[in-house]
This record gives C-alpha cells, sequence and structure tokens, in this order.
C-alpha cells in the first residue's frame, strides 16, 4: 500500500496515480482536485491536460461526471481549434460548427458554414468586404463610443478653448470651469477667453478678441463637421443595417409565392430566380453598408469621387430591385415578372462588381488614403 499525501488514507497501488513524475496520489483526490477546478473556473483549465495529467487520464478520472466529462471534451476541441491557424469557428447562433481553410495563406476571406452562416475567417465578424478587419474594428469601437444623442451636443455645448472637451451650460452664469481632471481651464461662456483677465465685470462680459474668437470657432466648427460626418454615414449605415433585417421577411413572402408558383405547375428551375434576386438584393446591401464605412475614413481624391459615383449607381439599382420585390410580386405573367427580376438583380450585380473592383484596385495601386478621427469628449459643467 502507499499513503496518499494529500488525504493521508493508505491505498493500493493500483488505486494511485501519478502524472509523470515521482509523485502520486490517489484516485479519488486526483478526481476531486479535476472536478473542483472546472467548477471554479466553469470550464476545462488548460493546465489540468498540459501540465499535470494527460487528456485520456483525466476522461477516465471524470467518468463518473457526465457533465463535467463533456465539458472536459468540448474543452479539448476548443483547444484545439484555437491553437490551429487554419481553423476556425462558426460564429453562427446555436452552431458549434468548424471551418478549415483549404490553404496555408490564413486572410481575411469569405467562408459560409453548412448552417448558411456567412462571415470573414479572419476576425469572425460577419463578412464586411471592401473593408478590412482592422477598419471594421475602429468603426465598431467608435460606434460603441458615440450615439445619435451627439446631435444634441452639436447645438447645445461648446468646447473647451485649452483641452477641446465638450461643455454643457447648465446655469445662468458664464464663469465656466473645465471639470476635465488634467485641464481646470477657467473661461468666459460669452468670449471663450481666459476668465481672469475679465477684470471688475466678470459676470457682464463685454470683451471680444476677433481674432481668438475667429480661432475657437474653427476648432469648435472642425469637430463638429467632423461629428457631421460621423452621423451622417452612420445614419446610412444603419439604414442597410436595418434593410437587412426587413429583407429576412421579404424572404419569407418570396419562398411563399415560390410554393405557389409550384403549386399551379411550375418547376423549381423556373421559379429559382426569385430566391436568386433575394440573395443578390442581401449581398448589394451588405456591400452597401460597409461601403459607407469606407467612405467615412477615406481622405478626398479623384479616386474617392469615382467610388462615390459607384456607391450612388450600386445605391440606386439596389433600391430599384428591392422595391420590385416588394411591389410587383403579385404579377399573374410569370414570364413578365421574371424578366422584370432578372433584369434588375443582374443589373445589381454588375453595378456591385464594379464597385468592388475599382476598390481593390485602388488597395493594389496604393490609392488609398485614411483619416481616423478620435471621438469628442464630453465634459458636462
Amino acid at each position: 500500500t502507499v499513503i496518499c499525501e494529500i488525504c493521508c488514507q493508505s491505498r493500493p497501488y493500483s488505486g494511485m496515480v501519478g502524472s509523470g513524475c515521482a509523485h502520486v496520489f490517489c484516485v479519488d483526490c486526483y478526481r476531486s482536485y479535476v472536478a473542483q477546478r472546472m467548477l471554479q473556473a466553469g470550464h476545462a483549465p488548460r493546465s489540468i491536460a498540459a501540465a499535470l495529467l494527460d487528456d485520456q487520464l483525466v476522461l477516465r478520472l471524470l467518468e463518473g461526471s457526465p457533465k463535467l466529462r463533456g465539458q472536459f471534451q468540448k474543452a479539448l476541441v476548443t483547444n484545439f481549434v484555437t491553437c490551429n491557424r487554419r481553423l476556425a469557428f462558426c460564429p453562427g447562433a446555436d452552431c458549434e460548427c468548424v471551418v478549415r481553410l483549404l490553404d496555408d495563406a490564413v486572410r481575411a476571406c469569405r467562408v459560409t458554414c453548412r448552417c448558411g452562416k456567412t462571415f470573414c475567417f479572419a476576425c469572425a465578424q460577419d463578412w464586411h468586404e471592401p473593408i478590412s478587419c482592422s477598419m471594421l474594428r475602429r468603426w465598431q469601437q467608435k460606434n460603441a463610443g458615440e450615439s445619435m444623442s451627439t446631435q444634441w451636443f452639436m447645438a447645445n455645448t461648446k468646447e473647451c478653448p485649452k483641452c477641446h472637451a465638450t461643455i454643457e451650460k447648465n446655469g445662468g452664469c458664464n464663469h465656466m470651469k473645465c471639470r476635465n481632471a488634467t485641464c481646470n481651464h477657467e473661461f468666459c461662456w460669452v468670449c471663450m477667453d481666459d476668465w481672469q483677465p475679465h477684470g471688475k465685470e466678470w459676470y457682464n462680459c463685454n470683451r471680444f478678441d476677433e481674432e481668438r474668437a475667429e480661432r475657437v470657432r474653427r476648432q469648435q466648427a472642425l469637430s463638429r463637421n467632423y461629428l457631421s460626418r460621423y452621423l451622417h454615414y452612420y445614419d446610412l449605415y444603419m439604414n442597410h443595417l436595418k434593410s437587412l433585417e426587413f429583407e429576412a421577411r421579404l424572404q419569407e413572402t418570396v419562398h411563399s409565392k415560390m410554393d405557389e408558383m409550384q403549386y399551379h405547375g411550375l418547376s423549381w428551375i423556373e421559379v429559382k430566380f426569385l430566391r436568386d434576386a433575394v440573395a443578390v438584393l442581401c449581398n448589394c446591401r451588405r456591400v452597401l453598408m460597409y461601403t459607407y464605412v469606407f467612405a467615412y475614413y477615406l481622405k478626398p481624391s479623384n479616386q474617392q469621387k469615382i467610388f462615390e459615383d459607384n456607391q450612388r449607381n450600386l445605391q440606386l439599382a439596389t433600391e430599384d430591385l428591392s422595391e420590385v420585390l416588394e411591389r410587383e410580386m403579385q404579377l399573374e405573367d410569370v414570364a413578365q415578372l421574371k424578366r422584370l427580376v432578372q433584369d434588375k438583380f443582374r443589373f445589381c450585380e454588375t453595378r456591385s462588381a464594379a464597385l468592388l473592383d475599382h476598390v481593390y484596385e485602388g488597395y493594389r495601386m496604393s490609392c488609398w488614403d485614411f483619416e481616423f478621427h478620435e471621438g469628442l469628449k464630453l465634459n458636462l459643467a
């Protein structure tokens, strides 16, 4: 027999477990240790398998606990996938599938899971061409920090003349103090000049420095222009995002129409054009949605004007197709409906391809210059 150094009980040697070194402990203590670690962590700690016990031994120790055993097996799969550059979990809701790249060039590429979810392999976000993963992250971070309430701040706030933090006037007094901990600048709300030089008439400002006032106005106008620009593109981005949600209902309508047409004797091939049209519509909306992110960060240039023309053409074609699918679905003449819908969605495909080809050509030729703006800081005084 052997004394277990944890519980100090005498055990037969066959009931002891070792991890490859000279130390051995009883099966019950090891099982309790593994179960406790998993319960504390909420998952299987990697150190269990990596540093102490091999996977098969841990699985044997957990045979009496199906739930913990399942958690450990799931953790093994997760560790394997996350450590393999060519594998990625599908981010689709309730999907546990793993996607594998067929080549070694790990990059931002479009992949589609068997569940139907299409996403970017590199960042696991929804497929976001024509913007890069890093640009998408910047946009998402900005959206998390900004909101539509910033429109109110544009009309009801000014900026600290020293640190440019945004300040709201919440009282009648014109004596303002910036509450930015690193600033604490005191100034006059009327003329935006330092407060101390106002002399005896501190609460009745009649000072005006044209040069300084113009400088302050320029700085404030610049910040408001940045904000107006952001709100413009954010609104366009959200409009297409919401339209994509509405297209889900349109898909149900289209499927009902396809079933009705097949009931009246048409084959699946003959009605498939409706499904194809909805797929093209959704893809065009998704492309447009991300082109507004691209346009927000893009610096002015001749190529930018061409890009905006392509963007406008795709926008018009997409809305035209959407209107046809929503308003012309009741046409009794199937041949006329098919001809109309196919003409519209093929034109959308052409415009989308033209826009994307131009963007990718610009990437290859280094034609695009981007400017990343920091969000406004809010400082209520």
